[in-house]
């Protein structure tokens, strides 16, 4: 797995990357992942085409959330919160484009859901990519916005 770009281990239940290529799903599959949530455009630079096919074929269920890198919504990251709890013992692999939507949406999820202490978050990725306000501020997303209707 360290070769799948930027690669985060979360627990045995969920783990965080950049784009995986279609023998990286291979192996995702073999390592009894069920599902995989893609939270990059469909046309992102390193986009696989026809994921959801790829990743359906090896049976695993597919997500696809497309966050707008320029423009993340809070309804996006609601939208992720609520599948990845909606999985709940399911193994699942987030990823988008380089693992840094990904790592903002779990932070948050660590926070809120799985109540991680912040010394035990895995912040690596924030050493190659400093959010900018727009991401500081979904990172910063409240419970209370987080579980409004």
């Amino acid at each position: 797995m360290n070769e799948i770009l930027n690669h985060i281990q979360i627990n045995e239940l969920i783990a965080t990357s950049g784009q995986p290529t279609i023998e990286q799903f291979k192996d995702i599959k073999n390592l009894e992942y069920d599902a995989v949530i893609n939270l990059a455009l469909h046309d992102s630079s390193n986009a696989i085409e026809n994921e959801d096919k790829v990743v359906t074929s090896l049976g695993m269920a597919y997500f696809h959330i497309p966050v707008n890198f320029e423009e993340p919504k809070l309804s996006d990251l609601k939208l992720f919160v609520n599948i990845l709890q909606s999985l709940g013992a399911n193994k699942v692999w987030v990823h988008c484009a380089l693992n840094y939507r990904a790592t903002a949406f779990m932070y948050v999820y660590h926070k809120y859901v799985l109540k991680t202490p912040f010394d035990e978050v895995d912040l690596s990725i924030f050493e190659q990519w400093s959010p900018d306000a727009t991401w500081q501020n979904i990172m910063k997303t409240s419970v209370e916005e987080l579980y409004e209707a």
